[in-house]
């Protein structure tokens, strides 16, 4: 299955990319896409504790199962005043 996978701030930074797609296998979760991510951008897995991750505008847990088509959204933690 294909997903969509969208980053933000850091994030982005690190897949040099506001936007790819990753293919996974039928009943992937987030942590499988996570993975694939990380597989070619090693840096990325210093962020899994601090990361949250929305499918479909929804935040979700890392166990969140995907289907073929969602759209998942890396958010890094946020800092301000």
């Amino acid at each position: 299955m294909r997903i969509r996978v969208l980053a933000f701030a850091r994030l982005r930074e690190i897949l040099n990319a506001a936007e790819t797609t990753v293919e996974l296998r039928d009943g992937a979760c987030i942590r499988d896409a996570w993975a694939a991510l990380a597989a070619s951008c090693p840096a990325l897995e210093e962020h899994a504790a601090s990361t949250r991750v929305a499918c479909n505008s929804k935040l979700v847990a890392f166990e969140h199962a995907l289907h073929d088509g969602d759209e998942i959204a890396l958010l890094p933690p946020v800092g301000g005043g």
